[in-house]
Order: C-alpha cells, then sequence, then structure tokens
C-alpha cells in the first residue's frame, strides 16, 4: 500500500545491499558520509520503502551528533518515519527521542530550538508532544525572535490536537499576554494567528485595543488582520460597519500586498458606491506603480469585475485605466482596452478618442516591431467607439487613413474597413473621405486593402469631379498599357516595341511564341518587382504602380475588382456627364485596361494563368461596358450598396444581441422582504454603512441575490460513483476549468463502523493526468469525507476517469474491501467554450499553424491521405492550392 506523501522524488529502490552500507557510514565519524547516508535513507523512504533497522543505528550514532546539518536531516527522517503501529498506537522506541528534543529545545544554538521547534509543528502524536511542552513554553521568553517565532507556531499546533485543549488549555491566554509585550513582527503575525485560528474573541479584542496603531505594523500581521476582517463578516454581517473602517485605513499602507487585500476584501464586504470607489482607484493606481506584468494582469481582472457589477462607478475610471497603455506589453494593452469600451459614454468619449489618437501617433514614431500589432488593435477600439457615438468619426478618419499603406496588413485592412463604415454611417464625411482616398490610394501595397479600397471608389464617387479623379488614380497606378509586347522575327522588323522602358528594378522575361499565322515571335514581359516605391505619373514616363504590380504577380482576382471598379465609374459617368465624347473616351480607355488584363491572364507569360471566377467576372464587364440595360445598371449602381447597409444593419442586431444575451436577467420573488430605507433608525451608522444598507436594498429589489440557476446547473454536474445499496456511498461533482478538471468527490460512510485507511484510487485514459497521488482516510460510522483530485487535460481527446475505494473495516484490518466506482467521461465539450472571432484575426491564427502552410510539401499521394481523412473527420471537401490536380 503506498503511503500518502507531498513530494514525489524518483530514487531507486532499497536494497539490502544499499541499507548495510547506509547503516556502515552512519555507524562511522565521517561527517561527510553521516550526511550522504541520511539523505539516501530519507530518499528511500519517501519512494514508499521502509527501513526498520536504521532507527536504532541513529539513535545511536546519529543523535547525538552536534552538526547543524544532520540534525536537520535527523528531524526531516523523523517527520516522514512511521511513528504509530496499524492501531493508531505511538510505537515504543518512539520514546527514546523525547530526551533529545527535551535537549534540543534547551540547546544553547537558537538555530538548533528554532528548526526543533518547527518539527514539533508537524508532529500529531500526542504522547511525544506532551513531555515537551514546559520546554515548549519557557521558549517563548527566548532573547532571539528566531525562537520565539517557532515557539508561538508550536504553541498553535499543540493546542489545535484532538486533545489540545486538555494538554494546553491556557494556550489562548499564553501567546494573549505573549502577544501585548513582543516587538518582532514576525513573531507578532504568529501570535495574532494562533488567535484568531483558536480563540477569535481574544483576536477581535486585542485589534480594537490596537486599532489606532494598525496602520504601523508589519505586512504580514496586517494580512492576518485582513483575514480576521474576512471571517468575521462572514460569519455576522451586521458588524461589518466598524471593519470597513479599518479596512479603509489600512488602504494607505506602505505595502502594496496590503493595499490589493485591502480593496479585495472591500469589495467582497461592502456594495457601497463610497467603498467601491476607493477599492478601483487604488487598483488603478497599482496598475500604474507595478512593474511586474503579471501583477497588472491580476489588477485588471479585478477592475473588469468591478466594471460586470459596478459599471457607473468605473466610469469614472476609465482614464486612470487607460494609462496602462503604456505598457509595451500586448496582452496588458489588449484587456485594458477592452475594458476601457465598454466603460465609454457621451461624457468620456472625447477624451478616450484623444488617448487613442495620441497612442496611434506614438506608433508612427516607434521602433518597436510590434508597433504594427498594437497599431491594430488601436484601429479596433476606435472603430468601436466610432461604430458606438459616429460624432467623433470626424475626428479620427483621417488620421487613420495615413496607414492604409501600413506594412501590417492586418492593420491596413482594420482602417480601410473601418473607412468603409464610417462613410456608410456618416454622409456628411463623404467628399472628405473620398478626397482623402484618391490621394492616398497610391501608397496601399496590400491586395486586400486594395480590394477594400477600390470598392469604396467604385461605391461612393457620386460626382462628376470624383468619378474622373477615381478613374485618373487607377490608371496611374496601374501605368501604361500594355502589359507585356510581343515582338516579331520574320523579316528582322518588330511588330511592336515596348512602350516604356525597363529600369533597374524591372525584370525582363522572353520565351519563343508560335502565332496564328504560324510564322514565330517573341513574348516579352515587363515584370517590375513589387519592391519599387510608389511614384507619381512624371510627364509621359510613368513609374510602377502598386495596382500594376500586384497583378503582374498573378492576383487576378483584384484584377477583378479593378475591372468592377472601373465599370461602375463608367456607369455612374454616363449619369452625371452630359458630353457623350467624353463617355465615350472614358468607356474606351476602362475596355483596354479591361481587355489588357484578361490577355496578361490567357498568355504564358506568367506561371500561374487566370483563374476561372476572375476571367467570368473580367468578362461581364467587358459585356456590360459593351451595353448596358437599365436592370443591369440599376444593380450595379444601387443593389451593391443597399447589400452592404442590409449588413451594417444585421451586424449591429448582433451585437445588440450580444449585449443583451451578457445582461444579467435577475427577478425578484413576490414574497421577498420589503425594507424601507428611509423608515431605519440611523443612530450609530457611518456613511458608509447607510450607503451600504442602500445597496443591498436595491440588489435584493431587483433579485441579483438570486441564484437558483447557477443552483439547477450545479445539480446537472453531479455524477453518482457508487450505488445506493454500497456500504460506501460517493458522488462527484465535475468543475472543468480551461485545462483543469476538478473532482471533488463526497464519500459517505453508511455501515456501523469505522472505515479505516479508505482510499480513493483514481486513473485515467486518454490525454488525462493526476496530478496528486492518493491518501488514506479514517472515515467514523455514518459520517462523510470530502476528497478533491485534480486532473490536467493535455489534449482535445475524450477522456475516461475510472477507479475504485478501497478500505478497511475495524472489525478486520488484514482483509481489504474494494467497490468499483462509475467511469467518468470527459468530452472535448466540456472544456471547450464557443467565441466568436473576425474573419481577419482567424486567417491570422490559422497561418500560424505550420502544418496547414507546409502539407504542399508532401507527395501527392500523402497529401490525399491526410486530406481524406479530414474530409471522414469533419465531413467537409478541401483543395490544395499547391498541387492544382488534387481536390
Amino acid at each position: 500500500m503506498e503511503k500518502s506523501c507531498t513530494l514525489v522524488v524518483h530514487f531507486d529502490k532499497g536494497t539490502p545491499a544499499l541499507a548495510n552500507e547506509i547503516k556502515e557510514a552512519l555507524e562511522g565519524n565521517d561527517v561527510a558520509a553521516k550526511i550522504d547516508a541520511l539523505k539516501k535513507a530519507i530518499m528511500i523512504l519517501l519512494n514508499g520503502e521502509t527501513i526498520p533497522q536504521l532507527f536504532i543505528t541513529i539513535i545511536r550514532y546519529v543523535l547525538p551528533s552536534e552538526d547543524h546539518t544532520i540534525q536537520k536531516l535527523l528531524l526531516l527522517y523523523l517527520e516522514i518515519i512511521d511513528k504509530t503501529d496499524s492501531r493508531g498506537k505511538v510505537l515504543p522506541e518512539m520514546i527514546l527521542i523525547c530526551q533529545n528534543l527535551r535537549n534540543n529545545l534547551q540547546h544553547p544554538n537558537e538555530y538548533i530550538r528554532g528548526v526543533t521547534l518547527r518539527f514539533l509543528c508537524r508532529l500529531n502524536e500526542s504522547e511525544i508532544i506532551e513531555p515537551l511542552i514546559p520546554s515548549i513554553l519557557s521558549n517563548l521568553e527566548h532573547r532571539h525572535p528566531f525562537v520565539r517565532r517557532n515557539a508561538v507556531l508550536a504553541v498553535m499546533s499543540v493546542y489545535k490536537l484532538p486533545q489540545g485543549e486538555q494538554l494546553l488549555d491556557s494556550g489562548p491566554e499564553i501567546v494573549d499576554k505573549f502577544l501585548s509585550t513582543e516587538q518582532d513582527p514576525s513573531s507578532k503575525r504568529n501570535a495574532f494567528l494562533m488567535l484568531f485560528s483558536c480563540s477569535q474573541d481574544r483576536a477581535i479584542s486585542y485589534l480594537f485595543a490596537n486599532i489606532d496603531r494598525i496602520i504601523d505594523w508589519g505586512e504580514q500581521l496586517q494580512m492576518v488582520v485582513l483575514e480576521l476582517i474576512r471571517k468575521v463578516c462572514r460569519n455576522n454581517k451586521g458588524e461589518k460597519g466598524k471593519y470597513i473602517k479599518i479596512i479603509i485605513s489600512l488602504l494607505n499602507a506602505p505595502s502594496t500586498a496590503v493595499i490589493y487585500e485591502c480593496a479585495s476584501t472591500l469589495v467582497s464586504l461592502s456594495s457601497a458606491p463610497t467603498a467601491i470607489r476607493a477599492a478601483a482607484s487604488t487598483y488603478c493606481q497599482l496598475l500604474l506603480s507595478q512593474s511586474d506584468n503579471n501583477v497588472k494582469l491580476i489588477v485588471l481582472d479585478r477592475l473588469n469585475e468591478l466594471k460586470t457589477s459596478n459599471r457607473e462607478i468605473m466610469v469614472e475610471m476609465v482614464m486612470d485605466v487607460l494609462r496602462a497603455l503604456s505598457t509595451p506589453n500586448h496582452d496588458i494593452r489588449r484587456k485594458t482596452l477592452d475594458i476601457a469600451l465598454e466603460l465609454i459614454t457621451p461624457r468620456n468619449i472625447d477624451e478616450v478618442v484623444m488617448m487613442l489618437k495620441k497612442e496611434v501617433v506614438k506608433t508612427q514614431s516607434g521602433e518597436n516591431e510590434k508597433n504594427g500589432e498594437y497599431r491594430q488593435m488601436l484601429v479596433q477600439a476606435i472603430h468601436t467607439c466610432a461604430i458606438k457615438f459616429p460624432e467623433v468619426a470626424s475626428t479620427v478618419v483621417h488620421l487613420l487613413m495615413d496607414f492604409l499603406g501600413d506594412t501590417n496588413v492586418a492593420s491596413a485592412m482594420d482602417v480601410v474597413v473601418f473607412v468603409r463604415e464610417i462613410i456608410e454611417t456618416n454622409p456628411k464625411l463623404r467628399i472628405s473621405i473620398i478626397t482623402r482616398l484618391l490621394d492616398t490610394f497610391y501608397q496601399i501595397r496590400a491586395a486586400r486593402v486594395c480590394s477594400c479600397a477600390l470598392w469604396i471608389i467604385g461605391e461612393y464617387c457620386l460626382s462628376l469631379s470624383e468619378v474622373e479623379s477615381g478613374i485618373a488614380t487607377i490608371k496611374q497606378c496601374l501605368g501604361d498599357l500594355p502589359f507585356y509586347t510581343i515582338t516579331e522575327e520574320g523579316d528582322g522588323q518588330e511588330a511592336s516595341k515596348p512602350i516604356q522602358q525597363v529600369n533597374s528594378t524591372t525584370v525582363s522575361s522572353r520565351r519563343p511564341a508560335i502565332l496564328a499565322d504560324g510564322t514565330y515571335a517573341t513574348q516579352s514581359a515587363a515584370l517590375e518587382t513589387a519592391m519599387s516605391p510608389p511614384t507619381l505619373v512624371q510627364g509621359s514616363l510613368s513609374s510602377i504602380g502598386n495596382l500594376r504590380s500586384l497583378i503582374l504577380s498573378g492576383d487576378f482576382f483584384l484584377g477583378a475588382v479593378v475591372a468592377c471598379t472601373l465599370t461602375k465609374l463608367v456607369l455612374r459617368l454616363e449619369e452625371v456627364q452630359t458630353s457623350k465624347a467624353e463617355v465615350n473616351k472614358a468607356t474606351t480607355q476602362a475596355l483596354l485596361i479591361i481587355v489588357s488584363m484578361l490577355q496578361l491572364g490567357q498568355s504564358s507569360i506568367l506561371p500561374h494563368p487566370i483563374d476561372n471566377d476572375s476571367f467570368d467576372r473580367i468578362v461581364l464587364c467587358i459585356r456590360l461596358l459593351c451595353n448596358t440595360g437599365d436592370e443591369i445598371r440599376k444593380i450595379w449602381l444601387q443593389s451593391c450598396r443597399q447589400s452592404f447597409v442590409k449588413m451594417l444593419a444585421d451586424k449591429q442586431c448582433r451585437e445588440t444581441e450580444e449585449i443583451k444575451a451578457k445582461a444579467q436577467i435577475s427577478n425578484a420573488q413576490p414574497d421577498d422582504l420589503i425594507d424601507f430605507y428611509h423608515l431605519k433608525s440611523r443612530k450609530g451608522m457611518s456613511q458608509l454603512e447607510l450607503e451600504d444598507e442602500v445597496q443591498d436594498d436595491l440588489k435584493r429589489a431587483t433579485g441579483e441575490f438570486t441564484k437558483d440557476a447557477d443552483d439547477a446547473n450545479k445539480l446537472n454536474r453531479i455524477l453518482q460513483l457508487t450505488g445506493f445499496s454500497d456500504p460506501v456511498y460517493a458522488e462527484a461533482y465535475v468543475t472543468v476549468h480551461h485545462y483543469d478538471i476538478v473532482l471533488d468527490v463526497t464519500v459517505i460512510n453508511r455501515t456501523k463502523e469505522t472505515l479505516q485507511n479508505l482510499c480513493l484510487e483514481l486513473a485515467t485514459m486518454g490525454d488525462l493526468k493526476l496530478v496528486e497521488r492518493p491518501q488514506n482516510y479514517t472515515l467514523a460510522p455514518e459520517s462523510s469525507k470530502q476528497i478533491k483530485a485534480n486532473i490536467k487535460v493535455s489534449s482535445t481527446e475524450t477522456g475516461v476517469i475510472f477507479g475504485n475505494i478501497v478500505y478497511e473495516t475495524s472489525s478486520n484490518v488484514l482483509e481489504r474491501t474494494v467497490i468499483v466506482l462509475n467511469d467518468i467521461h470527459i468530452d472535448i465539450m466540456d472544456y471547450i467554450s464557443p467565441a466568436s472571432c473576425a474573419d481577419v484575426a482567424f486567417r491570422t491564427m490559422w497561418a500560424e499553424f505550420e502544418w496547414e502552410n507546409k502539407v504542399y510539401l508532401f507527395p501527392p499521394s500523402l497529401i490525399g491521405y491526410v486530406f481524406n481523412q479530414r474530409v471522414k473527420k469533419y465531413g467537409a471537401t478541401f483543395s490544395c492550392p499547391k498541387q492544382p490536380h488534387f481536390h
């Protein structure tokens, strides 16, 4: 049977040869050899082995040693050995160590006294401790604080024994006198902890007798005071008014740990606005003063909890919370923005947006490589502010449009999506946004951002000048046509010449081709690298535009978007332009551009030809420009924007429903007590207590104290492990928190006998792992015991927990009874909670899975096998872009 142990250490099992070596080393005079032998003996004992023959050797040869290391190892050895027999009685040989312990308690060296007193705190055998009580009490007056603080803990452990009150009935009184004269902070803390645990009334009396000096006490003692206040107020809520005054006074303590505990205690005990405001202010101070990121994350969690229950008060603190953005850690920044965005109101929206704008400007000047990610978070935050309060959009939209050409594609994408939504929801900003977009369009380098920006240009360029500027901007970014030229090699003359000179950043490609009439020709394509900086057209020479470089790289989806945008602009030009010649000229230029892109896609210049979807889209644009009907014109110029407006309305509706779903729905019962605040007696009550009474009444009236739904959910998670007819009944309450599973097992002894060595033995199947080793318990007749088991989840596979309960009865110790438990099935859905994710964020996270990106490196047969397995598992079809023959 395995022994209960809090530390699992791997060591070779004890063998007779090893035991003899240890014995010989202990009997020698070499101190180093004795230390090494004691360490080996302790390791063997910790692994469940027993070496009973060593005990007498240790008593004879190790006990008299004066070496401090040997004495420390000796106490550790005495702590882990079995001191009782199978019937629970102390072994006779244990009496031999009592005299040695008494000598150690009277030793002139304070270290020997201190470690011996600490060892006595771990003894539960009253027969060993009883003769040592006078020596323990005498150490309370020792000159050294190390001895006194351990002596107080020894007194507390003795008093907590089952027979402690008979062994040391005057323990609280002795410690009370000791506390009144003690000056050492650690000793005072231990003494107050003893009174708090064993005589709560004396602790409260001492607290109020020294209430004016609490602020000068040490940090450790103040922490115990807060623990006492929590316990007292939990048991007697009527007295929390006088304790809250103590908590508020401790908010000025020099220790940050005490301040944090004060704020947490204040929130848990009082709901008065004054108390919540003081706690929130304390959290904000800690958020700014602490340099540890973990501390800041914990404080932000506390502020988030306050925001949920006391939003009106937290609204006042939103600017203090936003100060945490100065921390370079992105997790802290993200959590800070999440809290602040739920606290914006018409009163503080201007200040919040101004703060966010300053942070955006800082990201532009900084050299940190993660500035792009932080800028993306800020853009999303400003986007949320502009949706809730459209009047602030005009102050930020032009600043954000400077980042359309950001190298961080996700950040630039957030900006252009924000611009697209603002231009629809704020018609007054349409002209300025279009003008700004046309001026900065050449800076955009990402294909997805270009596509969205082109859609905005095609939908919201309404006047004649805007339409003409839109067409001119697209032509400028596309460069001169055609995209490639063909040179004929028949009689030494060129069929056509390149119309633009290839600069140092242009790559020329030539390959032979057979023309329709059978002659040979050479195709040459001027493929400009995407590294060329965007420049404006100067005279007849044009530099490489962003659209041209992207299309020449093979992005024909963008080419289809360009064709659609040109088609919309030409159709709108027909409505606003009175000159038929200008309309025909624009139509001809648009057709030339579209046909050139189509010709480039069908040529063999590029490694990948145009895809079918883009081809069909571009051909449709050509047909529309050649022959346009009124219905088609209405679809292209009106229906598209109507669909976008409907999408925005649906999005806002979903967000409203999510907010309503998150809101706590609480109802008061019709027979609840109505407490009239104005009819109460206010004598002896402070303003804080009066506010607390009002808040309690409001919560009671709104049903916030009702937790029927939570209780019902708890009942659903209780699993029966044994039958009703079994001598031991067991049921488990399963709590799943992220990757931790906690089983709270209730074991009930239904027999009239005492069950000894009762052990809950659990095992797992799947990727579940038990954290703790099982312990033995003694269960009295018809009594119950709560046993907790912690399990770690290491993957998303379904697991099974099974096991049994093993015990011995007092009538027959040699016979062990085993009760098999029902299996507990842990499903993947128990520790996966649904959540929503934006499209950009999902694609970013999906791209981080390297195994997805590297599938194409494997042979096609292996790729087919992998994808077939996924189809079987998920019921979906997949295609591999790098293996065109596999779909």
